[in-house]
């Protein structure tokens, strides 16, 4: 396996073309793994704001008073942003319409002018697809795509990052039925390869001012004909006991 990150890449803008960008600063193979951050995915598309307008209610007060916010506005573009939120403080974890369960839905300042936030893409699984097909019609060649995030974990210190929209790529490989080393069968067994890659790539990207936000990875047999969703990755709501534990929780 090979992993190694896209140079020259310029800095983003709302209407760039990432799939030409890609093209133009790497020679793509077939099967190659195009890890993207969604940072620049949502430049692109034109996912920034600013806090002018929002009207926080007071459930976006209190909840920013608690957790030491000074401007509870931010707090009210997390809550429209989110489906539920699971968590109010000492932080707001929260899921996204998508289905993502993260800190503050995503929303950061980081990398981003002074005064603007940014959100995450509103449908990464269709701008995975926008961008896999994009590749193909200038490079013919037949890659995935993987969108990625950062992520805090529950029980353990750091961050990493993490995959929140697919293209041609299952996220969850199923090992179930296969046996191992002494022939017992495995009953249970499913491994998050989205993720998994999306923290390689992590790696590579950093955190802070790398500018090198697209990855690929180069060697693994994924790729995968057909259509392919984020959202298999997610645990129905009738089976996440964390989810129950944490709603139990807000209701205390």
């Amino acid at each position: 396996m090979e992993a190694f990150t896209v140079e020259n890449v310029p800095l983003i803008k709302r209407g760039d073309d990432l799939a030409a960008i890609i093209c133009k600063n790497v020679e793509l193979k077939d099967n190659d793994i195009v890890v993207i951050a969604s940072t620049i995915v949502a430049k692109s598309e034109g996912n920034s704001f600013t806090l002018e307008g929002i009207d926080p209610s007071k459930r976006a007060v209190d909840i920013a008073r608690r957790i030491g916010i000074e401007d509870p506005r931010f707090i009210q573009a997390v809550l429209d942003r989110s489906r539920e939120c699971l968590v109010e403080s000492p932080v707001t974890l929260v899921e996204t319409f998508n289905g993502h369960v993260c800190i503050n839905a995503g929303v950061d300042d980081s990398n981003v002018e002074d005064g603007f936030y940014l959100e995450l893409p509103k449908d990464p699984d269709a701008s995975a697809k926008r961008i896999g097909e994009g590749i193909y019609e200038f490079a013919k060649k037949n890659v995935s795509i993987i969108i990625t995030d950062t992520n805090g974990r529950a029980f353990k210190i750091g961050q990493t990052g993490v995959s929140i929209g697919i293209f041609r790529i299952l996220p969850v490989k199923d090992w179930r039925g296969q046996q191992d080393l002494f022939g017992t069968e495995l009953k249970i067994t499913e491994e998050a390869i989205a993720d998994e890659i999306a923290g390689t790539a992590n790696l590579l990207m950093g955190e802070a001012n790398g500018g090198t936000p697209i990855v690929i990875i180069r060697g693994l047999e994924f790729y995968e004909e057909g259509e392919t969703t984020i959202k298999d990755m997610y645990r129905p709501d009738s089976e996440d006991i964390m989810k129950k534990g944490l709603r139990c929780l807000q209701k205390r």
